[in-house]
């Protein structure tokens, strides 16, 4: 089974853009460090220690917040959009009157637009464009479909001048959910889509949620099968709402850009939905970082972070830029 899934990363490394870095010796020291601070500590996502979960990641990661909002020099501004609190991300110089939507991770069960924004600040500032990140409901309390709906309430507000989705993790997940959903309705899609890691088949079937459980130091199966059964609620899995692996990608569909890492527990969803995709004749780009995690764009420390960002930036900006010049 291992042997199968390497056969298919080198194959698609054939297939997609590769990433820049020099060799998988590259990695830096920063990465090196986490990838070697064993144990890895996976905190239970069980109900009664959902909350004390959510506490840790916010005290972990106010510093880094903090410091990504002072160098990167972005304005926040809560907003409340079609009755679903947001958070606006403003860039200290506009460079484009377009808007990118984006959508936090945290397995359905914690996370937030505040936490998230170590990623969208940056992402901001380089674009030029302001960035609105809903802050949806999470399960336990507020099991499926209370995210998609939170969502899906923004996104169709949104949706005529916002050209640019992107989305990390279970956001990777909702950002899909929000386009299939769009489709139907008729709505207006948009033309680049961004997933860091994307948590897109809660069935959690793959090769890398079994070579990778251990390997991937800020995720592990027994984590994210917890939080599936959180958000299903006793909902089928195979659901296109909430595993959207499983919809119809039939054209069109915007551009994709895809970022994951070979320790991403969630490694083989990245592939197999890029995979479907190019079924669909919708262009994919896969960026598999080698020895990197899952949503290890989360880490403002980590050169691969801000060499990743860059590129997510640079993508959501030539891939609106081509549109408006057709």
């Amino acid at each position: 089974m291992v042997y199968l899934e390497c056969e298919k990363i080198r194959k698609l490394k054939k297939t997609y853009p590769p990433q820049t870095m020099e060799s998988a010796q590259t990695i830096s020291d920063a990465a090196k460090s986490i990838i070697s601070d064993l144990p890895y500590n996976y905190p239970s996502r069980s109900a009664s220690n959902i909350k004390a979960v959510r506490a840790a990641a916010r005290t972990y990661i106010e510093r880094q917040v903090e410091k990504a909002l002072d160098f990167y020099e972005t304005k926040i501004t809560p907003k409340t959009i079609n009755g679903v609190n947001c958070l606006i991300v403003s860039p200290k110089k506009q460079l484009a009157n377009w808007k990118i939507f984006y959508i936090f991770g945290g397995g359905f069960v914690s996370g937030s637009a505040y936490e998230d924004l170590t990623i969208a600040a940056p992402i901001s500032s380089i674009t030029g464009t302001e960035i609105i990140i809903p802050e949806y409901r999470l399960a336990p309390e507020h099991p499926w479909p209370a995210a998609c709906d939170d969502t899906m309430a923004v996104y169709s507000e949104l949706s005529e001048n916002c050209p640019a989705i992107l989305g990390e993790s279970a956001g990777g997940n909702l950002a899909l959910v929000s386009m299939l959903k769009a489709k139907k309705k008729g709505l207006k899609l948009p033309v680049a889509a961004a997933l860091i890691s994307p948590w897109c088949n809660l069935t959690n079937i793959g090769d890398s949620m079994i070579f990778n459980d251990g390997r991937d130091p800020t995720l592990s199966l027994r984590q994210s099968n917890m939080a599936a059964g959180h958000y299903a609620s006793g909902q089928s899995l195979i659901n296109p709402e909430i595993s959207p692996i499983f919809g119809d990608y039939s054209t069109p569909f915007p551009n994709f850009y895809i970022s994951t890492g070979t320790r991403d527990l969630l490694l083989s969803q990245s592939i197999q939905l890029a995979n479907k995709l190019k079924a669909n004749d919708i262009s994919v780009e896969l960026n598999i970082w080698e020895d990197l995690w899952h949503v290890f764009e989360w880490d403002i420390d980590l050169p691969e972070s801000t060499l990743s960002i860059k590129q997510i930036s640079d993508f959501l900006s030539k891939t609106v830029a081509k549109s408006k010049s057709c």
